[in-house]
């Protein structure tokens, strides 16, 4: 096994993730099998329980669990799916080894942060990259370099190099180089955060260096001396005009020429695929507008996977687009905002928690419903598109989800019967992969040309079963169904109302995008052709 170690300094939000799944791709390019480990050093067992304000959305594994939006990234860029073992915490390790402790595991000895902490660190690691059967096993240790929280990890790693031989262990550290007032291109925080990296025992084999232009070779050579690595070892990770450059950059750059001389690696193929999709995405055609409708719109990672097969499904169908984030309280307060959804070629209501919103939410999706503007809705969004049907076609009036009012007189939208009496929040929704059984002739089996489908989930509440026929007789169809689960909704004679209970983002890939998202492109295109 090969393991490459990314570490941070300077500052967070360099873009270690993004550099590890470009290094990842680069190297799947050239026929190796890669996986990939993200270290979080916070206490929470995973990310399942955080706002998306904190670190953006919480990606869903196939195996229901819910981790950091970098794994989201590695499996977009690798095109894999990881499981919850490939996300470490310090709230999972320390859990282990207080329950082995509780058990006796160690009985007689005094449990410390070495060996025991850093032993249970280094055996996931290897466990996890054995158990994915790839070549090469990036890992990501989160946070910055001099972070307390993050020392047990680094210890971990820094006792891997001494464990492992030197041709299967290199460390990529990323760093940033400022630009003055001057214009100058300033190497002192770089030499300051290796310096620091160092009194941990830690020496960087590649420095990857963020910058806003590309590296000079006068910069190159000064953070080659001082920091004791080859100038061929510095990468000049400039700004790029979309992150799927980001691998050609680095390639173009030597990154990979350098990590396969220092690992060993030899190459017989390339695979052209991720060149062509970059290819393709620089020659996009047209454009369409899309409102997104959400409350989390201010800060546009919290919908990361949304955004991403968006982008997905643009490429795949060659044209451009543009993205408003409107946040749903401003319909609420009676805003002209309503009035401009005409304006969108089409409307997406994602998924979330929470009352905030939802009835903002409700008036967007009547807007879509009542003026044919194609229609997507997400987890959330599904639920919220019934409430509305029921209320403004069936006319239930009060509908609603017992979320929001456990009091309603119709309550279309209930807890789902596992979840009653449930306490503790962390990983106990319906998570990850269910299977969907697909109506024949309807709009979704067109979609993805199959009667079977697997998605991923991430929801405690559900459709109410004593609802659906009388939901059905006024129009709303329930054409995905996981037994008496509804999995979809779609409103046939609309040019495009299509709702899942489940997350289709999260499956998305380049070159390979969801299908509802593309299916919600075309229907845009076709509406924009429409209206010339």
């Amino acid at each position: 096994m090969k393991y490459i170690i990314i570490t941070g300094g300077v500052m967070s939000g360099l873009g270690k993730g993004i550099t590890a799944a470009s290094i990842g791709r680069n190297l799947k390019n050239i026929g190796y099998k890669v996986t990939a480990i993200k270290i979080d050093p916070y206490i929470n067992i995973d990310a399942g329980t955080m706002s998306p304000y904190q670190h953006g959305e919480v990606f869903v594994l196939k195996d229901g669990g819910e981790v950091d939006l970098d794994l989201g990234n590695y499996e977009r860029f690798l095109d894999t799916e990881l499981t919850r073992d490939h996300n470490l915490t310090t709230g999972k390790i320390y859990q282990s080894v207080i329950q082995k402790e509780r058990r006796g595991d160690y009985l007689g000895k005094t449990v410390q942060i070495i060996p025991h902490i850093t032993n249970e660190i280094k055996g996931r690691i290897r466990k996890v990259a054995a158990k994915s059967g790839a070549d090469v096993c990036l890992i990501e240790v989160g946070g910055t370099v001099g972070d307390i929280e993050s020392m047990p990890f680094l210890e971990a790693v820094r006792q891997m190099h001494r464990e492992e031989n030197v041709e299967d262990l290199i460390f990529v550290h990323v760093t940033l180089v400022p630009i003055d007032t001057q214009g100058e291109q300033k190497t002192k925080p770089t030499q300051h955060s290796v310096k620091e990296l160092r009194e941990l025992g830690l020496t960087p084999n590649v420095i990857v260096a963020r910058c806003r232009e590309p590296l000079l070779r006068s910069t190159i050579s000064k953070i080659s001396l001082f920091c004791d690595v080859p100038e061929e070892a510095v990468i000049s990770a400039h700004d790029a005009s979309d992150i799927y450059e980001l691998p050609l950059l680095m390639d173009k750059e030597g990154l990979t020429q350098y990590l396969m001389k220092r690992l060993c690696l030899k190459s017989a193929s390339y695979d052209p695929s991720w060149n062509e999709m970059v290819e393709r995405m620089h020659n996009l055609k047209g454009q369409v507008k899309i409102c997104i409708v959400g409350k989390y719109t201010h800060f546009e990672d919290s919908y990361l996977s949304i955004s991403a097969s968006i982008k997905h499904a643009s490429i795949e169908c060659g044209c451009d687009y543009v993205i408003n984030w409107l946040n749903a309280e401003l319909l609420e307060q009676g805003s002209e905002c309503l009035g401009s959804l005409d304006g969108y070629d089409g409307i997406l209501v994602p998924g979330g928690f929470g009352e905030r919103g939802t009835e903002g939410k409700m008036m967007a999706i009547r807007y879509a419903r009542e003026h044919n503007i194609p229609f997507l809705g997400l987890c959330l969004g599904m639920q919220l598109s019934v409430v509305e049907f029921a209320r403004n076609v069936v006319g239930l009036e009060g509908a609603n989800s017992t979320e929001f009012n456990e009091d309603t007189p119709y309550p279309v939208i209930d807890i789902l019967p596992e979840q009653e009496g449930v306490k503790n929040m962390g990983a106990t929704m319906r998570l990850g992969d269910y299977e969907a059984q697909l109506k024949p002739g309807s709009l979704a089996e067109k979609i993805y040309g199959s009667c079977t489908i697997v998605e991923r989930h991430r929801h405690r509440y559900e459709v109410n079963p004593n609802f659906v026929d009388k939901l059905q007789k006024k129009g709303l169809v329930f054409s995905g169904v996981n037994r008496n689960r509804m999995e979809i909704c779609e409103l046939p004679g609309h040019p495009f109302f299509f709702a899942s209970q489940f997350h289709p983002e999260f499956k998305s890939r380049p070159g390979r995008p969801s299908p509802p998202f593309k299916a919600f492109m075309c229907a845009m295109l076709e509406r924009q052709s429409g209206k010339c």
